[in-house]
């Protein structure tokens, strides 16, 4: 299974990189680097981009426990606070009701006193008050006139009747001022019944929420269990209002949620109801400020992230932009090995062709040679021999024609690499000079202007004379065809570096196109179709790459063409530097 997706993946990556090599080459360089930067940008930026995910999720998860455990542990403390003060008022209510008998708490002097007793001790109380079992106030101590008033049909009292205790919510009731009642209910030995009720005012349940320290866009509150606020609140409404959200599940542990307040914001719901009593503790805290350090960091985390984009995608078109190049020279360099490796075997070829004729024109040369001058010899001795200055003249011109034809077979013979190089050290302005004097005349007569530009001080190398004066010879006689008439010539000489010397011959001839220009160094290739052989810049080649030199050409059709050789200032006698 897993040979088969990791051959899966190779057959997609091949195919990715899979271009048709037959169609332009620098189209295919251009789409060569486009996949390498996509595939790059894939390897590099996918896993920064799934760990940076995975990074914002954690560490928004982590700084949310973080941030919420201060306000549960806020909600757990508050509610313990006010569960310890309702149970401090139950149990003052529950002991006066166990303390006293009936009859003693009927005295309204006695009920007085343990009402200012509970009032200084305690604080908060507002009126005490005794009830008989069918209801009726009996005594009363407080601010209102309420003995005799009977509480039988009112749900407190069937309430209290059968749990015993009860703590009501908040209300307003006759005293125009917010409060709730504990009432505790107590039974004769007879088993007849009395309850004791207390009023007690909210006062303390706002201090309760205002010791809280709140941050200023926080809220905390009170709420019962239909959801109506007991104590006020800062952005959710006053007492006896009814609170915007729904409180659920009953939680008697502190919970937070998130959700969305009315303006449609972020916050962080926090609540608890309280044990055994009717309330339930709220504090909100607005998202934003509860994830403030995460905020903070995650800008921090996108600004890397963005940074990190930034300088994966700078160095991978760097990187890209060096690799294609070095391919493209890579393959450059290997065409141009291949396109040596071939005119080298064509120029062989010819070499040997070549070396053949040669010896084939040599024989009867020779023989040709032997004759002219036994005929010469001949004619000498004879005195009376008629028209003698004339058929000498005529032996002469053949024993010429013959040695003009040892010279080029000799070319040939060098052409083929059968003849050995003669290096020497060579003054190469003055090689220049001297091939120029076997062409001015030409030049003169077709006012074709030779400019010269040689450096005196270039130093002499150490190469073959008559080779160079090949080289030059077939260069300048292609740029004497390129101009015509009045053309322009200009020979360069100067100093190439510390180990070689470079010459560049321009014209302002027709120039070359670039299709012409990959074939110029090829045997038999020629522009000249009536008269040119295509052999001049081939053996022009293969004597410059014998000496451990270079040749370029640059040209550009209707401007001209500029050959530049290179020639090392030391060369073996293998035409290495």
């Amino acid at each position: 299974m897993f040979r088969k997706v990791t051959n899966g993946f190779k057959k997609l990556f091949l195919s990715f990189f899979r271009f048709d090599e037959s169609k332009d080459s620098q189209r295919y360089y251009q789409i060569l680097r486009l996949k390498m930067i996509i595939l790059m940008l894939m390897v590099t930026i996918i896993p920064l981009s799934l760990m940076y995910l995975i990074s914002y999720h954690e560490y928004k998860q982590a700084i949310k426990e973080q941030a919420v455990h201060p306000q549960q542990v806020m909600l757990n403390k508050t509610k313990h606070s006010f569960e310890l003060f309702l149970t401090e008022r139950l149990s003052a209510v529950s002991f006066i009701a166990s303390a006293y008998p009936f009859e003693e708490l009927t005295d309204q002097k006695t009920l007085n006193r343990v009402f200012q007793v509970m009032k200084r001790e305690f604080g908060g109380f507002v009126d005490l008050g005794l009830i008989d079992s069918t209801g009726v106030q009996i005594s009363y101590v407080g601010p209102y006139s309420l003995i005799g008033k009977s509480y039988k049909d009112q749900d407190w009292f069937h309430e209290v009747s059968i749990r015993g205790t009860y703590i009501s919510d908040v209300f307003m009731g006759y005293r125009k001022y917010p409060h709730f009642v504990i009432a505790v209910q107590q039974m004769k030995p007879t088993g007849e019944t009395w309850v004791v009720r207390a009023t007690i005012d909210t006062d303390k349940f706002n201090s309760l929420i205002w010791s809280m320290g709140l941050e200023p866009r926080s809220d905390a509150f009170v709420l019962n269990k239909a959801g109506i606020l007991q104590t006020p609140s800062k952005f959710y409404g006053d007492v006896f209002e009814r609170f915007p959200f729904v409180i659920s599940p009953v939680s008697y542990e502190p919970n937070v949620i998130e959700t969305l307040d009315q303006k449609n914001e972020k916050i962080f719901l926090g609540y608890t109801n309280f044990n055994s009593m009717p309330f339930i503790l709220v504090l909100i805290k607005p998202s934003a400020c509860v994830m403030r350090p995460w905020e903070t960091l995650n800008t921090e985390l996108f600004f890397l992230f963005v940074f990190s984009i930034f300088i994966i995608v700078l160095v991978v078109f760097k990187i890209t932009g060096v690799l294609v190049k070095q391919i493209e020279e890579l393959e450059h360099r290997k065409g141009q090995a291949f396109r040596e490796i071939e005119h080298t075997n064509k120029l062989a070829s010819i070499g040997r062709l070549a070396a053949g004729v040669a010896h084939e024109i040599n024989n009867p040369m020779a023989i040709i040679d032997q004759k002219a001058g036994l005929m010469t010899d001949l004619i000498e001795r004879t005195k009376d021999f008629p028209q003698q200055k004339k058929f000498i003249g005529l032996a002469h011109s053949i024993l010429n024609s013959v040695d003009r034809c040892r010279t080029i077979t000799h070319r040939l013979l060098g052409f083929a690499r059968r003849m050995d190089v003669q290096f020497s050290l060579l003054d190469l302005n003055e090689v220049i000079r001297e091939v120029l004097g076997l062409l001015g005349q030409e030049a003169s007569h077709r006012n074709i202007d030779i400019q010269l530009n040689l450096a005196e001080d270039l130093p002499n190398i150490f190469s073959d004379q008559g080779q160079l004066q090949q080289v030059f010879l077939n260069i300048l006689n292609n740029g004497l065809s390129a101009v015509g008439k009045e053309g322009v010539i200009t020979i360069t000489s100067r100093e190439y570096d510390l180990k070689s010397v470079e010459i560049s011959i321009q014209d302002n001839g027709s120039g070359m196109s670039k299709e012409t220009m990959k074939h110029i160094f090829e045997p038999f290739f020629t522009t000249k179709k009536d008269y040119g052989t295509g052999l001049g810049l081939s053996i022009t080649y293969g004597i410059v790459k014998k000496l451990g030199g270079d040749i370029q050409v640059e040209s550009e059709e209707g401007k001209g063409t500029k050959f530049t050789v290179i020639l090392a200032k030391q060369v073996t006698q293998g035409g290495e530097l």
